[in-house]
């Protein structure tokens, strides 16, 4: 069994990947329990001498921060936190996403500068470990004060309260922890609030996006790579000096991508009678360099959220300052998430068009790609769904964080609506998906008529693994469970 140990060592959307996909358990390591440990020893001093008010520890929250609390309620308060703010609705996060939240949460806490106590940070490893999720909903977060809402749901299973999915049923969390034998968890100061603040909600989805987003750029570039020989299109715009003239990464990494994958075609290499290919042909290193670029710049944004203690207040045992800042705003994310679903949005667009262009009877290729159109209306209505898709997209490109409304009786008047930023760029990451399942539809039917003629050795062995799962079409047939195993296909990749 492999473990991952959770230390203060920076954590890479590709570990997390690694994490997620290979099954790993957690374990916390000797320092992050050392940091852990300090950090409430710290507090529990400092609570016991501290004459001022302290945010959240000893005070109510949000407006009500000037309420001092007595020190009998404090462990009332921190569970009432809990149970008030578990308020997240709509549907279901889906099961992958709330464990790379519980990671993230469990990371968060690991750095010594949240006040949890250790049993409290075990109880999540153990939630992760034994796949003991609890039930989030998708809204309910401003992404401000932290994800209140959705995390609040998340922490009720630490209490015995909310439900959870375990062995494929969603059970009362009371029950699970009497299975497991576990006693529920007590909180003490401060923690409620060190579980709830933060933007584990709003980074798991980002980091789920993150990572289906390099997927799908890759996959981009090869289905491109597919089409523009079907479309008999020329290699000329991909050549290194072209793209390196202008110095982007994206642009030069593509066409270098694109060389690649076409190399040994014989459909590329065939002399051509037309000078230019339209843009969507034309332009793939610039657009879906772009799109890299913007992929890169919030994988950064993302890998630096997800190395940080992002709960309110913050402590520094070794300095002796507890401080209450704005540390759970989700601005420096919010508006990377917002840039991405555009990114990706541009990436289904251009791929839209590049299907458009396979059945507009050009360059020799039939209508609608089938051998007698009229009596078959081939691949007519693919290009209409993706069309539909890729509209649906660009709907979800306003972006959220240009929106704040007022909270809190005004305490909490500007949010950054991040954590509707994270679940609809993983919308747009399933729409892009799926355009380019259309478009490997489309550009393996349209090379079959140029037949003789081959592409490049490796792209013909990648398609005839596609042509295991998706046969090439004669007569018109139901579509939709092609598109399904086109999806399908593009995610074993």
């Amino acid at each position: 069994m492999e473990v991952h140990h959770i230390s203060p060592e920076w954590l890479t959307i590709e570990r997390v990947k690694e994490i997620i996909g290979r099954g790993m358990k957690l374990e916390l390591s000797d320092e992050a329990v050392r940091r852990i440990t300090a950090c409430r020893e710290y507090l529990d001093r400092k609570m016991q001498d501290a004459k001022e008010p302290i945010y959240g520890i000893t005070t109510g929250f949000g407006s009500l921060c000037n309420i001092s609390i007595d020190h009998d309620q404090l462990a009332t308060l921190q569970k009432n936190l809990v149970m008030s703010h578990s308020c997240s609705v709509g549907e279901r996060v889906p099961d992958e996403i709330v464990r790379l939240m519980l990671l993230l949460k469990i990371q968060s806490l690991s750095y010594g500068n949240s006040g949890v106590q250790l049993a409290t940070v075990q109880r999540l490893v153990d939630f992760y470990n034994n796949d003991i999720l609890p039930r989030v909903c998708q809204q309910g977060s401003l992404g401000a004060s932290g994800d209140l809402a959705p995390l609040a749901n998340m922490s009720l299973p630490l209490l015995g309260l909310g439900e959870v999915q375990y062995k494929g049923e969603l059970r009362p969390s009371a029950d699970v922890l009497k299975e497991m034998g576990w006693e529920p968890i007590q909180l003490q100061s401060k923690e409620g609030l060190a579980l709830l603040n933060g933007t584990q909600f709003m980074s798991a989805y980002g980091v789920w996006s993150l990572i289906h987003t390099g997927r799908l750029m890759n996959l981009a570039d090869r289905i491109a790579a597919i089409s523009l020989d079907a479309f008999d299109g020329r290699i000329e715009p991909f050549g290194k000096e072209v793209n390196e003239v202008r110095n982007h990464r994206g642009q030069i990494e593509t066409a270098a991508v694109m060389t690649n994958w076409l190399e040994g075609s014989e459909l590329i290499a065939r002399p051509k009678t037309h000078v230019q290919d339209p843009y969507s042909f034309r332009c793939i290193p610039q657009v879906h360099g772009a799109c890299k670029d913007t992929y890169y710049y919030v994988l950064e944004r993302l890998e630096e959220e997800i190395n940080a203690p992002t709960d309110n207040p913050t402590i520094f045992p070794e300095e002796d300052i507890i401080v209450s800042a704005g540390n759970f705003h989700g601005e420096p994310i919010a508006q990377p998430m917002d840039f991405l679903a555009v990114a990706l949005t541009e990436l289904s667009n251009i791929s839209e068009r590049r299907v458009y262009q396979l059945i507009s009877g050009s360059r020799g290729l039939p209508s609608f790609l089938v051998a007698k159109p009229g009596l078959n209306s081939g691949f007519m209505i693919p290009q209409y769904a993706a069309a539909s898709v890729v509209n649906q997209s660009k709907g979800l490109c306003w972006p959220c964080s240009c929106d704040s409304i007022p909270s809190s009786q005004g305490q909490e008047d500007h949010v950054s609506m991040g954590s509707n930023a994270a679940t609809k760029l993983a919308r747009v990451v399933l729409n892009t998906e799926r355009v380019l399942a259309i478009e490997i539809f489309n550009a393996a039917q349209a090379l079959e008529f140029r037949r003789p003629y081959k592409t490049s050795p490796v792209q013909e062995e990648w398609l005839a693994e596609y042509r295991r799962e998706v046969p090439f079409i004669d007569n018109d047939t139901v579509m939709y469970p092609l598109i399904e195993k086109s999806v399908e296909f593009l995610r074993k990749q």
